[in-house]
């Protein structure tokens, strides 16, 4: 038993739910792509391996479930796929999901982890009196590999 999996029965057992061997392994499949952003049939191929009688329904049921408990976070980057990541119930404490930057031409998705919108939040809660929790930002570009690190010489 790997220390992950220690952890994720801990969080499981703590949200009052049954330790089974498919939810365990669809959070390590997760965890084991940490940059990644999974797709519930590349979450399913990855777990079928440890446990080839697992059914893509399970799967599906499993994801639904560990996202409900904020376990894995479920993303979207208008590409046609629903994604999912480690979820923000696993840090102590609230957290802002972190950022996606998503280049326009090949279509790579890159995390960013700085949150740049304390102060926008702040002034939210100050005149409009309502507090910020989470967000979700994607910001669309092109990465370094097709031409991100161009700088546009001419501005008007």
């Amino acid at each position: 038993m790997t220390v992950g999996e220690d952890r994720f029965k801990l969080l499981l057992k703590d949200r009052g739910l049954k330790v089974t061997r498919q939810r365990v392994a669809v959070l390590e499949a997760l965890a084991s792509c940490p940059k990644e952003h999974l797709t519930a049939e590349e979450i399913f191929e990855l777990v079928k391996v440890d446990c080839p009688e697992i059914g893509l329904a399970t799967v599906y049921r499993t994801i639904q479930l560990l996202n409900g408990l904020n376990l894995i976070d479920r993303v979207n980057f208008d590409d046609g796929f629903v994604r999912y990541e480690m979820g923000s119930a696993l840090d102590s404490g609230l957290r802002h999901r972190h950022h996606h930057l998503i280049c326009i031409k090949c279509g790579r998705v890159i995390s960013f982890q700085k949150d740049l919108l304390e102060g926008m939040e702040a002034k939210i809660a100050e005149t409009a009196g309502f507090r910020v929790v989470n967000h979700e930002v994607r910001l669309y570009g092109y990465c370094m590999e097709c031409g991100g690190d161009l700088i546009e010489e001419k501005r008007e």
